[in-house]
């Protein structure tokens, strides 16, 4: 039986996600610097293109994740770092000013510009999951990053504020609870997966993270070293394996063998010469098998792939970044590993485009360092800035949908 945790060092991180939940259970030294305990991976099920469809079938994967992590570990978790879905997230800007009567300008007169956003801003029936400052504006002048000590007449906040919806919320606290799990914080699945994927320079030159999942692909816009936007759309990995199970007539498990075996978005010379052999479903006898050219399988593929490309463009033009100096994409996610995945990305986004796994970290096993845990190490290294090295900016999170001000004000003490 695991021991109960009562180590202040022990972090806790589960992603979930709509083809899996995993858990990693970690202890962080005071450097920051991880040591893993304990890592558990489940099938996800009840979870549905990043939507909660089966609060008991997700509540057992749950279970099953946690329970494996602890067991490695010895460790007995009494609350997680959780992520949110960027599917059912909304993301958007805010920013309040106001003039000041002291010179020069000191803590209290940043904490008034920012409790004056709770009169302004209308989040309606919202959770606020973060709350990021991204800037300082004097007079009218932006790019301010420490206002303090300065002169001036008018003084500017200006935040990214992320926001989940209430009853998605609302089961994720249920399940957990079911579970015997606190939630230390949430954090949107794109921004973690921006934080274990980017380096520091595409953090504060620009870059667009795009994580393609099984059922979701979230979309992450970073710049100035601060996360400016997410987003995703409900397609992935799983809508491909679904496509080429339907027009081949196969499981979906075949389905998955063949796209990890064979797939590919880009038509090669010998596609038209090269052949392979698909299990009919239903079928047991091996000897009835369809034999299809590898070019069938690329015009199965590349359609649905195309379609969440041209859907990734349109939301980016839609929320302003569609023709800006975002010249820099990064790719990671599970279907990241398509063949070809990369020429055809550029080619669709016209921006040069990286392929990246997530930062190593010492002793996570092979099998959980590649693009598809993303997002669980992403959590794991958000743990680690905002709770125990805490020299990043602390997201804001709300009991009522209401912002804790009083916290803010505590942590521009802090940190300032």
């Amino acid at each position: 039986m695991a021991k109960v945790n009562l180590n202040k060092d022990i972090i806790g991180v589960l992603d979930i996600g709509s083809t899996k939940v995993c858990c990693i259970i970690a202890k962080s030294d005071i450097k920051g610097n991880l040591n893993i305990l304990g890592v558990g991976y489940q099938l996800s099920n009840g979870v549905s293109k990043g939507h909660i469809t089966n609060i008991n079938m997700l509540e057992s994967s749950i279970r099953a994740a946690v329970c494996d992590a602890e067991e490695m570990s010895d460790v007995r978790l009494e609350k997680v770092f959780i992520n949110i879905n960027s599917v059912n997230l909304q993301s958007y800007k805010a920013e309040a000013e106001m003039y000041i009567t002291s010179s020069p300008i000191g803590e209290d007169d940043v904490i008034k510009v920012i409790e004056d956003i709770n009169k302004k801003v209308n989040i309606g029936d919202r959770d606020v999951i973060h709350c990021i400052t991204t800037g300082y504006s004097i007079d009218g002048s932006n790019g301010i990053s420490d206002p303090r000590g300065m002169h001036g007449d008018r003084l500017g906040v200006h935040f990214h504020l992320v926001s989940s919806s209430i009853p998605h919320s609302k089961n994720l606290n249920n399940i957990l609870e079911k579970c015997h799990l606190g939630i230390e914080n949430k954090v949107a699945s794109s921004y973690a997966s921006g934080l274990s994927c980017l380096v520091e320079d595409e953090k504060n030159l620009g870059s667009i993270l795009i994580d393609m999942g099984g059922g979701v692909t979230s979309i992450s816009v970073f710049k100035n070293g601060h996360v400016d936007f997410v987003g995703a759309i409900p397609l992935g990995g799983a809508n491909v394996t679904k496509d080429i199970a339907i027009c081949l007539s196969t499981s979906l498990i075949d389905a998955e063998k063949i796209k990890i075996k064979y797939g590919t978005v880009i038509l090669e010379p010998n596609s038209n010469y090269e052949y392979i052999k698909v299990p009919l479903v239903g079928e047991e006898d091996e000897v009835n098998l369809l034999e299809i050219k590898k070019s069938e399988l690329v015009g199965i593929i590349r359609p649905r792939v195309e379609d969440i490309f041209i859907e990734i463009r349109y939301m980016l033009e839609r929320c302003g970044f569609g023709n800006s100096s975002f010249k820099r994409v990064v790719i990671t996610g599970g279907a990241s590993q398509l063949a070809g995945i990369k020429e055809f990305a550029e080619n669709q986004l016209s921006s040069k485009v990286r392929i990246a796994r997530p930062k190593i970290i010492k002793d996570l096993p092979e099998s959980f360092s590649g693009p598809s845990f993303s997002t669980s190490l992403g959590l794991l290294e958000y743990a680690i800035n905002e709770h125990f090295i805490n020299k990043d900016k602390k997201a804001i999170l709300s009991n009522n949908r209401k912002f804790s001000f009083t916290k803010i004000g505590d942590w521009i003490r802090q940190n300032f």
